[in-house]
């Protein structure tokens, strides 16, 4: 195989480099990273929106320690020494820095982690159970009646990401889990460079090539008190370091082989001084950016120490792949800076298989493949031959093992959660109608418990469906859904008789079961944000009963076919008996009915609104929503009462969409009908020629490249 050289990438185009680029090239090791020191203009940093194609970009991830372990021993007010383990039914789910001395790791059993060290703290994930409203820590909690909850690590990551967004306003931050988030500290970088550095706000007048000049020359970096920064020479023969272990455990990794690679491959300290020092004459203005963003990443975790008293470990580079790998550099509470001009060493000794996507089936067939089992041993194989044998978009992999990533950090743009969802995963399959009950409710507190704690930032919320799934393994399922109208207090009780109606309709009425049912799901869906006015439909009642807040608005119960009345019925005019049915519009051959005929005192007065109506796209007719006597909302108009039409038009809005499945239930009926009629034979003269039929397109073993490796549960 001959040598070749690989493309001049600049860092500045996301665009990957054409096939006919690449065609007929073979290697070369030597060129594999040679994008790590671009030139770096007054364009470039007077560019706000360059992406992923800044030079001067530097994005962090940063990472709770132990975070589960950590909750618990800050709810509990426990010293942080303390060994502590974090237990869900039989197994451990986060195991703290302390424990982790004594051997302790999340493989181990309870009853092993307590011969390897008898004062170890054991503490329970919270669960919900039948008739508590909130989860709790019970003693002795049980699979088959509890169902686990997360609520209380839900709730402090929000803490901690709030924390992120106040200290770096103009930051793009990221949650990526639970416990670990990605900051774009590229916007803030440039802020503080230029503030610091007010020669390089403008151009120089004899700058020979105007905006698109380099930059001067940049100061000489203290890294001290910074963080670690990794060599750019680590010593070809590390100690073996904790690192690695830390970072496997983290991420649940569970092969013994690939955590003794990466132990192995990992740099420790004892080389950072020698690093940093002998390269002091290589400083870049990336290593300028580099150390600003340090400096406040170090300013939000100590703040998050303070304010919270959790620990973090960050991991500062040029891209989100290289920051996610070297936040376990070195932990715990610790940063770790990733300078360009220590990634190829950083890379090369590491087994690829510690890459994310890299470590499952896609790893196991590049190894076996190339007989490989570092990055440096597969940055040998040419794109040309990479792609060949496992299609066009393993460029990912060609590129990501040369430390090149192209996703940015995407920020929250949606603060309301469409959908909540609660599940149970049943040890004990569900045999008998009976037995649902008693999960419904579990579920639905947490339904309730979840929405009423988004509903402390935003009363407004308000979601539009309710809907109960239940399973047999991952072959055979069932849902329903009904609409759930606005209830000004979310309880259990509530949610739970949705949930036993839907429960009745899968079952069916006799009780009998269709399937053995191994999984259980309560969900809420097309959550939205009311207008104030939809929140106060009682205001145009004539009274405002305190047992009404706890009852679903009552032309809402209307909506969803519940007969209830509201306490203040006699307040208000006599209606129409079916005030949310649909009427069809009159034909034009035949005269319309009219009221004025009738006494006065005998009119029931109903009103149409072209904006709760629809036209049926099969039978071609409007179809119109009664709306029944609408002086109680003219009355509360008068009085100034605006909220009290916005709520009632939201709720006609939400009977019409109702209407519209009814009427199209009705069509569905009549085509059931007449599928069960006598067909029409048709003559073989009448038949239609029949069409030639085309040939599906084979693919080829290889068509489907990378995306074969990553399976689909």
């Amino acid at each position: 195989m001959s040598s070749i050289s690989a493309p001049d990438r600049t860092g500045t185009s996301s665009k990957p480099p054409s096939k006919s680029f690449w065609k007929g090239k073979a290697r070369a090791p030597e060129n594999d990273f040679d994008d790590l020191n671009p030139t770096i203009t007054y364009r470039h940093l007077h560019s706000p929106n360059l992406g992923v194609r800044d030079p001067l970009r530097v994005v962090a991830l940063c990472d709770s320690d132990a975070f589960y372990a950590a909750c618990e021993q800050v709810r509990l007010a426990l010293d942080p020494a303390l060994p502590l383990v974090v237990q869900q039914w039989d197994a451990l789910i986060a195991v703290n820095y302390p424990a982790r001395e004594y051997g302790i790791s999340r493989m181990d059993k309870i009853r092993d982690a307590r011969k390897r060290c008898p004062n170890l703290v054991v503490v329970h994930v919270a669960t919900y159970k039948e008739g508590a409203a909130e989860p709790g820590y019970w003693e002795n909690p049980d699979t088959l009646t509890h169902k686990v909850s997360l609520d209380h690590y839900r709730r402090e990551s929000m803490k901690i990401i709030q924390l992120f967004k106040e200290g770096l306003p103009d930051g793009e931050v990221e949650k990526a889990s639970i416990d670990e988030a990605f900051i774009d500290f590229t916007r803030p970088v440039r802020e503080e460079l230029l503030k610091r550095y007010p020669y390089l706000a403008t151009v120089p007048s004899d700058a020979p090539n105007g905006i698109d000049s380099p930059l001067p020359p940049p100061p000489p970096i203290s890294w001290d008190a910074l963080g670690t920064v990794v060599p750019v020479h680590p010593p070809k023969v590390p100690p073996t370091g904790e690192s690695a272990t830390e970072a496997g455990e983290e991420a649940g990794a569970t092969d013994p082989a690939v955590q003794a690679q990466e132990r192995q491959y990992t740099p420790v300290d004892e080389a950072e001084d020698e690093g940093v020092n002998e390269e002091d004459t290589l400083t870049t203005w990336h290593d300028v950016a580099l150390s600003i963003a340090a400096e406040l990443m170090l300013r939000i975790r100590e703040d998050i120490r303070a304010k919270l008293g959790y620990t973090t470990s960050a991991g500062l580079a040029r891209n989100k792949f290289l920051a996610k790998l070297t936040a376990s550099y070195k932990k715990p509470m610790n940063q770790t800076i990733l300078r360009n001009a220590a990634i190829p060493n950083y890379l090369r000794p590491m087994a690829f298989q510690k890459i994310r996507f890299l470590g499952g089936k896609l790893g196991k067939a590049l190894a076996e493949e190339y007989d490989v089992s570092t990055v440096g041993d597969l940055l040998t194989i040419s794109l040309d031959e990479m792609q060949r044998k496992f299609g066009e978009d393993s460029i990912w992999v060609y590129e990501i093992l040369r430390g090149i990533d192209r996703s940015e950090v995407v920020k929250e743009k949606q603060a309301v959660n469409k959908s909540m969802l609660a599940s149970k995963n049943l040890p004990n399959p569900i045999t008998k109608a009976a037995q649902g009950s008693h999960w419904i409710r579990v579920l639905a507190a947490e339904l309730a418990l979840r929405l009423n704690e988004a509903r402390e930032s935003n009363p407004a919320l308000w979601p539009k469906t309710i809907v109960l799934h239940i399973r047999q393994g991952y072959e055979t399922s069932r849902s329903r859904q009904t609409p759930f109208p606005f209830t000004k207090n979310v309880t259990v009780d509530v949610i739970a008789s949705f949930g036993d109606k839907l429960w009745k309709e899968l079952v069916g009425p006799g009780g009998a079961m269709p399937f053995k049912i191994t999984s259980v799901q309560l969900s809420f869906s097309g959550i939205g944000i009311m207008e104030a006015g939809q929140r106060r439909i009682e205001g145009f009642l004539a009274s405002h009963p305190s047992a009404e807040d706890q009852q679903p608005i009552a032309a809402a119960e209307d909506m969803a076919g519940s007969s209830s009345k509201s306490p203040s019925t006699a307040l208000k005019r006599k209606r129409s008996s079916s005030p949310a049915r649909g009427s069809r519009q009159p034909s034009p051959n035949k005269p319309s009915t009219s009221f004025e005929s009738a006494p006065p005192d005998t009119i029931t007065r109903t009103e149409r609104d072209e904006r709760f109506s629809f036209v049926c796209e099969k039978c071609g007719e409007r179809i119109w929503l009664e709306l029944g006597d609408t002086d109680g909302a003219r009355d509360a108009d008068a009085d100034g009462r605006q909220d009290a039409a916005e709520a009632l038009d939201a709720i006609r809005a939400h009977a019409t969409a109702a209407l519209r499945l009814e009427h199209a239930d009705f069509h569905f009926a009549q085509e059931l009908a007449e599928e069960s009629a006598p067909k029409r034979v048709i003559r073989p003269v009448d038949r239609p020629a029949p069409k030639a039929k085309k040939k599906a397109k084979k693919k080829k073993p290889g068509d489907e490249g990378i995306a074969k490796f990553f399976s689909k549960r």
